[in-house]
C-alpha cells in the first residue's frame, strides 16, 4: 500500500471509507474489497451470503458511484437499482460510501 505524507498526517492512497449511518462507525477498507466483513462487524444481519435471501439489504445514502456494479444476484433480488444493495455482493472501489441498514 502506498501512502502520501502531508505535513504530519500520512494518508493512504489506496483506502476507501465505509460509514455506517446507524452508529457513526467508520471503517477503512482497501480499494476494490468486499464490504461484507465490515458490515457483519457493524451489525448488518447476514444469512446466505450468496445474494438470494436479501437479509443483508443496505441503503446507500451517499457514494453509490464508489461501489462495484450491481451483480446479477442483486438485479434479480432488488429489481430497480436505486438506493439498495446487498452487502454480501458489493465491493467498494474507493472514495467514501455512507450506508444505513
Amino acid at each position: 500500500m502506498r501512502s502520501l505524507k502531508i505535513g504530519q498526517k500520512v494518508r493512504s492512497l489506496e483506502m476507501a471509507k465505509l460509514i455506517f449511518e446507524n452508529s457513526g462507525e467508520e471503517k477503512d477498507l482497501e480499494d476494490h474489497s468486499s464490504i461484507q466483513e465490515a458490515c457483519e462487524e457493524a451489525g448488518v444481519p447476514f444469512a446466505c451470503t450468496e445474494g438470494v435471501c436479501g437479509t443483508c439489504v443496505i441503503e446507500v445514502v451517499e457514494g453509490m458511484e464508489n461501489l462495484s456494479d450491481f451483480t446479477s444476484e442483486e438485479k434479480d433480488f432488488l429489481g430497480e437499482q436505486d438506493r439498495e444493495r446487498l452487502a454480501c455482493q458489493c465491493k467498494i472501489n474507493g472514495g467514501c460510501v455512507r450506508i444505513k441498514y
